[in-house]
This record gives C-alpha cells, sequence and structure tokens, in this order.
C-alpha cells in the first residue's frame, strides 16, 4: 500500500519559513493534481495550493503571496513553500495526490504539524 509521507513541519516564529515536502513511499502513477490542505483545531479541513500537472496552480485566498507550492514529476514529490508564517496559519497540514485512473483515487499522507508562535 503505498502512502505519502510529508516532511519539513515544526516550530517556527511569526513571520518565519518552512518548506514541507511530500512525496509517495513506492511506486505510483497517473497523478494528476497535487495539493496541499490543512486543518487547524476545531476546523474544517481546507485547501491551502494545489498544482496540476501542467503546473497550474490554486491558492486559498489566505496564503496568497505567501505560499508557493511545486512539484517534481520525475521523483512524483510535491514541495510548499510558506513565508511570511503567521499564528494562524497553525495547523496540521496534509499533502493529497490525484490518481486520474478509473476510478479515479486520492493518496493522502499523514499529516505534518505547522505551529507559528513566539
Amino acid at each position: 500500500q503505498v502512502q505519502l509521507v510529508e516532511s519539513g513541519g515544526g516550530l517556527v516564529q511569526p513571520g518565519g519559513s518552512l518548506r514541507l515536502s511530500c512525496a509517495p513511499s513506492g511506486s505510483i502513477f497517473s497523478i494528476s493534481a497535487m495539493g496541499w490542505y490543512r486543518q487547524a483545531p476545531g476546523k474544517e479541513r481546507e485547501l491551502v495550493a494545489a498544482i496540476t500537472s501542467g503546473r497550474r496552480t490554486n491558492y486559498a485566498d489566505s496564503v496568497k503571496g505567501r505560499v508557493t507550492i511545486s512539484r517534481d514529476n520525475a521523483k512524483n514529490t510535491v514541495y510548499l513553500q510558506m513565508n511570511s508564517l503567521k499564528p494562524e496559519d497553525t495547523a496540521v497540514y496534509y499533502c493529497n495526490f490525484h490518481q486520474s485512473t478509473w476510478p479515479p483515487r486520492d493518496y493522502w499522507g499523514q499529516g505534518t504539524q505547522v505551529t507559528v508562535s513566539s
């Protein structure tokens, strides 16, 4: 069973930066979209950023201008560069791969904690 493995979370001060990475534990194919979601305590999971195989990107309004999503198709890896972090960015961040097979399938990572606090 292929799993997505995230790394790069941690504790950072307001205004700081973090870079999250996500890669599969084994072979995976036909991945169209890759994305990052987050879930803060007491809140629903929300999309942070997504990127298609053609590198079209989509960002939540709350992170535009501060966050950049990128992907390495050869490595099947997705990255999330987060700058100017705010306390409200504190959440568990999950990566998602959408496999465009039939039927389509979504893979999720186990989540990595990002805490922004002084």
